[in-house]
């Protein structure tokens, strides 16, 4: 029983470790590309699209977040990295010794409409 109990809580403890989270909205299945087909984005496009899925993880690169879109088919992923670290003596972001740096990245997946 004690190991089993340990097993449950290694695979628990590792589950929040990695801390990334996919959320996939399509039904329609798109073919794989390769990464360096996928654009880059970091603003919404001026032409018509559909999302496909949200990525969000700690520590990850814009190149991987990329990969993740290229698996599932994607023409595109619109990157965002909200917050970021911060001190506590300098209250304004712009400010900040460490403004524009981000411990998170968040891709939404899109594929253009036809």
């Amino acid at each position: 029983m004690n190991s089993r109990l340990s097993v449950v809580a290694s695979l628990f403890l590792a589950a929040c470790a990695t801390d990334v989270a996919n959320r996939y909205y399509s039904s329609a299945a798109h073919s794989p590309k390769s990464p360096e087909k996928v654009q880059i984005l970091y603003r919404e496009p001026g032409r018509p699209y559909e999302v496909i899925a949200d990525f969000q993880s700690r520590w990850d690169t814009t190149e991987a977040v990329r990969a993740k879109a290229a698996r599932i088919g994607a023409d595109a992923v619109i990157i965002t990295k909200p917050g970021g670290y911060y001190r506590t003596d300098q209250q304004w972001a712009g400010r900040d010794s460490f403004a524009g740096s981000s411990a998170r990245i968040c891709g939404t997946a899109i594929v253009f409409k036809k």
